[in-house]
Parts: C-alpha cells; sequence; structure tokens
C-alpha cells in the first residue's frame, strides 16, 4: 500500500501549442527548449520538488515521445523518493472507449485511479508552459489558513492584457465571487495563473458530476471554477508576486528569451536557492575559437563557437561556423549555421540548418525556422 501524501500534483503538458507554429510541429509544448538548455516543463517539476511535492503525474497526450524521453523517470529533479516519483500519463483505453482528453477536467477526470493510489488531502492542479519560480507550500499553506475548497494562484496583469486571461474578481477577505474566462471587457485585471489547489474530495464530486454533463467542454476555466462558485463553495485567490510570463506564443517566447539576456534579468535562472532543474547536464563544455566574436550572449553546453555572435541565445550543441553572424536570435539545441550564414531576429529550431552563404531573418519581424529543417540555399 502507498504511503498517503498530503498533497500530490497533477501537470497538464498535452496541448498541442499551435501559438508556437513551427516550434510544437513536431513536439509538445511543454517540451520546447527554452534559454538553449532548459525545456518549458522544467519550470513546473523544479517549483514542484522545491516546494516538497515528491509525486507528480505529468498528463501526455499531443506528439509525447520526446517529452516522455526527456522526463524519464524524474530523477533530474530529484523525483526518486521511493514513496512519491514521476508518472507520465497518456490516454489509455477502458473495456469501453479509448480517446483522447476532452478536456483539462476531463484529463485530471480519467485519472483519478492514480490520486487515489496516494489519497491526498489536496491536489495541485499546474500547466507545464509557463516561466515563473514559485513555492507552492506557501499557497497550501493559505489554502489551510483560509479553510478553502479551491485556492487559485493570481496576478496582475496590464489591463490592455486582461481579455486574453481567465479573470478573478474577490472581495476584501480574497474570496473569488467570480470568475470569467477571456472576457471582452473585464471589472478585474487579475488574471487566473492556471495554479489551482483543491481539496480532494471536492475535486473528484466536481469531476464526477462533469464527466456526467453533456453539454459541458469539459475545462476548468470554462466549466469546474464557475460550477464551484454558483454552487457556493469557498474558492480563494492567493496573489502571486513574483515573475510570472505565459511563453505560449511565438512574439512572447522571443521577447521573454531577450529580457532574460540583460545585464540584470528579472528572473534569475542560476538561483542556488530554488534552482530551475534540467535533464541537459549531460553535454561537454562549449568551445569558442579563437577568431570568434561573442557579445551579450547566453551560452550552453556543448555549443561551438568560430563565427560572430551577438545578443543571441545559443543552444547546446548547436554550431556556428566560421564567418558565420548571428545577431538577435535564439538557436535552439543541435543546430547549426554554415559557414558565411546570417542569421537576424529569428528563431532557430532544433537540428535545424541555415546552410552555407545564406540569409534568414531580418529586422522587420522574428522570422522561424522549424525543427530539423534545413533552410533552401539561395535564400
Amino acid at each position: 500500500m502507498r504511503k498517503q501524501k498530503e498533497c500530490i500534483a497533477m501537470l497538464l503538458a498535452g496541448g498541442q501549442g499551435s501559438r508556437l507554429g513551427a516550434l510544437t510541429k513536431n513536439i509538445a509544448k511543454p517540451a520546447v527548449s527554452f534559454c538553449g538548455k532548459y525545456r518549458i516543463i522544467d519550470f513546473s517539476l523544479s517549483n514542484c520538488i522545491n516546494s516538497g511535492i515528491d509525486t507528480v503525474g505529468v498528463l501526455t497526450q499531443y506528439r509525447p515521445f520526446q517529452l516522455n524521453t526527456y522526463v524519464g523517470n524524474g530523477s533530474a529533479w530529484d523525483f526518486n523518493d521511493i514513496d512519491g516519483g514521476l508518472y507520465i500519463l497518456p490516454p489509455y483505453m477502458t473495456e469501453r472507449e479509448g480517446r483522447w482528453y476532452a478536456g483539462t477536467a476531463d484529463a485530471i477526470y480519467r485519472n483519478l485511479e492514480f490520486i487515489e493510489l496516494y489519497n491526498p488531502q489536496y491536489v495541485l492542479i499546474l500547466s507545464g508552459d509557463h516561466l515563473y519560480r514559485m513555492d507552492y507550500s506557501k499557497m497550501l499553506d493559505s489554502h489551510k489558513k483560509k479553510n478553502a475548497d479551491v485556492t487559485i494562484s493570481v496576478m496582475p496583469v496590464d489591463w490592455d492584457e486582461a481579455s486574453r486571461f481567465g479573470i478573478i474578481t474577490t472581495d476584501e477577505n480574497k474570496d473569488i465571487v467570480k470568475f470569467t474566462e477571456k472576457p471582452k471587457e473585464p471589472d478585474s485585471n487579475l488574471a487566473s495563473m492556471g495554479v489551482y489547489i483543491f481539496n480532494t474530495s471536492v475535486l473528484k464530486k466536481a469531476l464526477i458530476e462533469d464527466a456526467e454533463d453533456e453539454t459541458s467542454s469539459h475545462d476548468f476555466g470554462k466549466n469546474i471554477i464557475p460550477k464551484l462558485l454558483s454552487e457556493g463553495k469557498r474558492l480563494n485567490a492567493f496573489e502571486f508576486k513574483g515573475y510570472w510570463r505565459d511563453i505560449g506564443t511565438i512574439d512572447s517566447y522571443y521577447n521573454t528569451s531577450m529580457e532574460l539576456l540583460s545585464l540584470n534579468p528579472p528572473f534569475n535562472l542560476m538561483d542556488d536557492h530554488f534552482p530551475i532543474m534540467s535533464n541537459s547536464n549531460i553535454f561537454p563544455v562549449q568551445f569558442i575559437g579563437e577568431e570568434a566574436k561573442v557579445d551579450d550572449c547566453m551560452t550552453n553546453n556543448g555549443c561551438k563557437i568560430f563565427g560572430e555572435v551577438s545578443h543571441s541565445i545559443v543552444g547546446i550543441e548547436s554550431v556556428i561556423e566560421k564567418d558565420a553572424v548571428v545577431k538577435d536570435s535564439i538557436l535552439l539545441p543541435g543546430c547549426r549555421i554554415g559557414k558565411g550564414a546570417t542569421v537576424i531576429h529569428a528563431i532557430i529550431g532544433e537540428e535545424a540548418v541555415v546552410p552555407e552563404g545564406t540569409t534568414f531573418g531580418s529586422e522587420d519581424e522574428i522570422a522561424v525556422l522549424g525543427n530539423d529543417i534545413t533552410l533552401e540555399e539561395g535564400n
């Protein structure tokens, strides 16, 4: 019999991430490389283990192979407790049916048996596509102190951005009185971060009822949260005051990456007190040739630079050949910039190739070369 846990996490990592275009054509969004060394899922997994949550179910769906391979058994993030661990939870067949997850709530519903194995008092539900550092234990303490049924982590956003998010309205006690999914005219700028703590009994009942509702889209923001509010459950807001970015679009992915290149970045990737861990630490040291020029860059393990690169991120095992010029760009792991090639204001996907003497990108807009693509010569 498994040891009972106070709190386990369920990490939703099955999204296609279509807003990231070519970067997610062949891999799930949480598996997309970030800052040349990390993958987007690293941030949620690191937050869990740094918060004392050692049991995590990772719910996969869209093109999961690379994500499954990368996550492995979770040892890179120290999920090696004999009583806990990290588990990949894909859609599966039953004796009656087999289908994809119909929504975020359906994904958790169809894994209730996994939750019941640990019989936790609380369930933390996360998405795997945001950049932030958060101690979930503080949120759990607030949840217990407020005697809440559900706690939702929120943070203020710019008013002109509010219609992109689930928006929460609270009273003076931070109890939630209204939740609106992506309102056209928001009456609050408190945005849901997609981080929820549920009392397990409340979660199970809500999911079972939702699964029986044929009119539901089986989504936490659209269905579960509004229904619990209408039933008078106590939903409380936990205001997060740190750095948080949704990096699910090309613009936000690029701009956030460039933001971290500043001399005093708003988010410290190297904080030893609350480290961001990854499964990308096994590569050899970088090599910078004698004639190479490197200025204002983030360079990662295993990369080789023989050309000129400025204000850019150079991913693990990527290569910039002699006389190549890279400026204001993000090179994902394993890509190659050929001799004399030029890359400007661009994102170059994993294992992609910009051939010798070609030019890719311009100052006008962010250019994206997808994973495993070789640019046609003559561009």
